[in-house]
């Protein structure tokens, strides 16, 4: 695991920068963290970072965005408010399971039975002094790789878990 943090959205910019940089398309990418944590404005610099131009919106009360973007699909799903996983049936998401895309998951827990599964979990937490960090764990060979080059663009935290 490897610890980043920031204050300013600059910062979580930079971060979702080297995070496309670092190639993630495909991958699946499990957003944690409570309210506020700063999940979803994570995913709208991602999709930013990714060359999307229009307008990045909260999946909040859709559950699910699509963003074509120049270096793939991008797949943005808010799960704050799922009921079931039949809702997420309804959504159509397993027409997308064999297309390649980048997977932005928020509070993947409730759709965990529909869910591709993760390749890399990034657990966002609000600290006491107001700064956002980020803690992130690869959960497949692929997201191993992902980590690394993220960890290469951006080091982590020195000190952080490891």
């Amino acid at each position: 695991m490897s610890r980043w943090r920031w204050s300013c959205l600059e910062d979580t910019g930079a971060f979702a920068a080297a995070l496309v940089a670092a190639g993630p398309v495909p991958a699946v990418v499990y957003l944690h963290g409570d309210l506020g944590a700063g999940k979803t404005t994570l995913a709208r610099e991602i999709v930013r970072a990714a060359g999307y131009r229009g307008v990045v919106k909260s999946p909040t009360y859709t559950l699910l965005e699509v963003y074509p973007t120049p270096l793939g699909r991008i797949l943005h799903l808010d799960l704050y408010r799922l009921g079931s996983d039949d809702e997420l049936e309804f959504l159509g998401l397993r027409d997308y399971l064999d297309q390649p895309a980048l997977w932005l998951i928020e509070w993947p827990r409730p759709g965990a039975a529909v869910l591709p599964p993760a390749d890399l979990e990034c657990f966002l937490c609000l600290e006491p002094d107001a700064r956002h960090s980020l803690t992130a764990r690869s959960a497949s060979p692929s997201g191993e790789g992902l980590l690394g080059a993220l960890m290469r663009a951006l080091p982590p935290e020195p000190g952080g878990p490891s």
